[in-house]
């Protein structure tokens, strides 16, 4: 599920419905489908990685543009000089995540197009500021990442979240089991809520409703490293580092417009490897990536 490259990370790397709206529609996660399986929840090691499928918004040229002028060689720079090779050379197509799911099932980005909810409008006034380092959970010691984050307000950042909540109603029932990443000593550290999101849709991160009300833990973001490697204090120290040697570059964040949504598939620590379908926020119409066929 993993690829290299000689490319950089970069290159290679309100709401549309009412809350109401939302409870009345919103399947149930009480109890999982018997071909969920949840006992990796049980295990100390992460489960076994098949494949992620996920929504996300893959990132706009003027963004990119940016991001390749300003941030991407100092960031290869930063990762050879810490021994982060592996970072360096991980294969992503820069986006920003709606929702993933675990599932063996191949045609899945199919199953996904069909149960695809109501979209957002096209996403004006989208702000990405703030690069930080996070973790899967506190002191689970893998994975990490170094994100940049969206400003979390606006119509744009509420339209993003209400989506959110759609998706994962739509899409949780399509996994056969909790995304891997957030099983074994990720599992372990996490909080009660973060352990029930696990145990209902599969992933914590994400918007539910329950008991008519929406929850929110989504955090959309870019992610511009992903590690496997222990997140030392050393480690933490130097990409926090990092992080604000970047916010000093870009101090205003830039400003951009999510146009599309794509169907992808992701390796185990989240980074895009191929998108299968991209959808028009405008009127909604699909095409297959590979082909350049109208699908939808």
């Amino acid at each position: 599920m993993t690829r290299t490259s000689k490319h950089t990370p970069w290159r290679r790397l309100g709401a549309a419905l009412s809350l109401a709206m939302l409870g009345a529609c919103a399947p149930s996660f009480a109890q999982a489908p018997a071909a969920i399986d949840n006992s990796a929840l049980a295990q100390p090691a992460f489960r076994a990685h098949t494949a992620t499928y996920g929504l996300v918004y893959r990132l706009p040229k003027d963004v990119m543009d940016v991001m390749e002028a300003k941030i991407t060689t100092p960031l290869q720079q930063h990762l050879v000089r810490l021994n982060l090779g592996a970072e360096a050379q991980t294969f992503n197509l820069p986006h920003v995540t709606v929702v993933h799911i675990h599932s063996a099932d191949p045609s899945t980005p199919q199953k996904m197009l069909k149960a695809l909810p109501a979209l957002p409008p096209v996403l004006d006034g989208v702000v990405l500021k703030n690069f930080y380092t996070t973790e899967a959970a506190k002191d689970a010691g893998h994975p990490w990442w170094l994100d940049l984050g969206i400003v979390k307000t606006g119509k744009a950042y509420e339209d993003m979240m209400s989506f959110n909540t759609r998706a994962t109603a739509a899409f949780a029932p399509l996994r056969d089991g909790p995304l891997p990443r957030v099983t074994g000593p990720v599992f372990a550290k996490m909080g009660d809520a973060g352990k029930d999101l696990v145990r209902t849709v599969g992933v914590s991160g994400v918007n539910v409703m329950k008991d008519g009300k929406e929850l929110r833990s989504h955090n959309p973001h870019n992610t511009l490293v992903y590690s496997m490697a222990r997140f030392t204090p050393q480690v933490q120290a130097d990409m926090n580092q990092v992080a604000a040697e970047f916010n000093k570059v870009l101090p205003d964040g830039m400003t951009t417009s999510f146009q599309n949504v794509s169907i992808v598939e992701l390796a185990f620590s989240g980074n895009v490897l191929r998108e299968f379908y991209r959808i028009n926020l405008a009127d909604g119409s699909a095409v297959d990536v590979s082909t350049g066929q109208k699908v939808r």
